[in-house]
């Protein structure tokens, strides 16, 4: 095959993913289409046996990875975590919106660094809409925070996020090192999401609410926190001794796996549909698919663009482009593509593609797959999302957010030692 018919089937393939992906026509998962498309590229020479194994091996561990942190995060609602934490913040929220905007934003943001983001979408949304509720406040600016920090507050740790796990195999970074550089940056991008929030929803958060009548202190689930605690440590300890983190996540759902089957919580059918077997396989198509536009041009031609080095003003254009990018093709096809061409400059150059891809999907609907997947969650509780309002608060949000936190990443690699 020519390079030109290449480069264009490999284009359109992406595109027809990317579509089905963000539509799910009848319903069908992402994997359907992305599966076939990955046949078809390696079938018809669009890109050799060679550079398709190597991006499976190369997406292989993350893989593995993300369907553990998938599964530990189910078990760790099925021990009443996530509900534990709706008890506490309609409790302490004491019929204040405001307040109870800031507990969503303390809790959104622990559990999608902790827990990845899915675990945010996918099990703390509909606590907040119950939460919400129950006090009678609007839920808008609760549950738009919650679609806005699975992407902001994903910046912490490795396992926050697929991208982070992506840049983290690139950048040559320990566990604890990629922490302490993107800490800084973590907590001034949700600072400014926080600002923006309390002016942009300012009506909604003055109209009241009513303290729930049962104010008893939840039940808390103290034997999930104490082994998501020891993952953690888990994840830190690997990391230090150059083994894959993907056997702490791994140890840290067998052990909530092992408890919950015992008791009857769980079978081995819903552990195997918690890990989300559809869903990697989309994955690990996606890139495939990615692999092949890059070898045919697309890498050549992004190449151009990439600012050299990792001053502030190399690295606030890096950010930038990898934010465009991302609300141009999703953030995943985003990474994928940028990873490669940065990862020569250092970890510096690393970190701000994540920036983008993780600040900047908060901009357009299809900047996440994330996001997408919020909106299938609201419309299910009978709300909507509109596209006008959404834009708005990502034009308040994500420029203001991508800068501090490109400068806080700035600051952080000079002043934060290697090693």
């Amino acid at each position: 095959m020519s390079t030109a018919l290449a480069e264009a089937l490999s284009v359109v393939l992406l595109v027809v993913v990317l579509a089905c992906a963000v539509i799910r026509p009848f319903g069908r998962p992402e994997a359907v289409v992305a599966v076939p498309a990955a046949g078809l590229v390696v079938a018809t020479g669009a890109i050799s046996l060679d550079h398709a194994a190597a991006e499976a091996a190369r997406l292989g561990p993350v893989i593995g990875f993300l369907a553990a942190v998938l599964v530990l995060a189910k078990l760790c609602d099925d021990e009443g975590l996530f509900h534990a934490c709706g008890a506490w913040m309609a409790r302490t929220a004491a019929g204040r919106p405001r307040r109870l905007l800031g507990q969503v934003f303390v809790l959104a943001s622990a559990i999608t660094a902790v827990l990845s983001l899915d675990a945010t979408i996918v099990l703390l949304t509909p606590v907040v809409f119950a939460t919400a509720a129950r006090l009678g406040a609007r839920p808008k600016p609760h549950v738009y925070a919650c679609t806005h920090l699975s992407n902001t507050a994903s910046l912490l740790l490795p396992v926050s996020n697929l991208t982070n796990l992506l840049a983290f195999a690139a950048s040559g970074l320990s566990f604890t090192r990629f922490a302490a550089l993107m800490t800084l940056p973590w907590l001034v991008a949700i600072g400014i999401e926080y600002v923006v929030f309390r002016r942009f929803f300012a009506t909604d958060l003055d109209a009241g609410a009513t303290a729930p009548a049962d104010a008893e202190p939840p039940e808390v689930p103290v034997f999930a926190l104490v082994t998501v605690a020891c993952t953690l440590a888990g994840f830190v300890a690997a990391s230090a001794f150059g083994i894959d983190p993907a056997w702490a996540a791994f140890a840290g759902a067998a052990v909530l796996a092992v408890r919950a089957l015992a008791r009857r919580r769980t079978t081995p059918a819903a552990l195997v549909r918690a890990g989300a077997l559809p869903f990697l396989a989309f994955v690990l198509a996606l890139g495939i698919v990615v692999r092949a536009v890059v070898d045919n041009g697309l890498g050549t031609a992004l190449g151009r663009l990439i600012p050299e080095g990792t001053g502030l003003v190399a690295l606030l254009g890096i950010a930038a482009l990898a934010a465009v990018l991302a609300n141009m093709i999703n953030n995943l096809p985003a990474v994928l593509v940028l990873l490669p061409l940065t990862a020569p400059s250092g970890p510096g150059a690393v970190l701000a593609v994540l920036l983008g891809v993780n600040i900047g999907p908060n901009l357009t609907y299809a900047g996440s797959l994330a996001t997408l997947l919020w909106r299938r969650i609201v419309h299910a509780h009978d709300s909507e999302v509109e596209l006008r309002e959404f834009t708005r608060l990502g034009l308040s949000a994500v420029p203001a957010g991508l800068l501090g936190a490109v400068l806080a990443l700035w600051v952080a690699l000079n002043a934060i030692p290697g090693g």
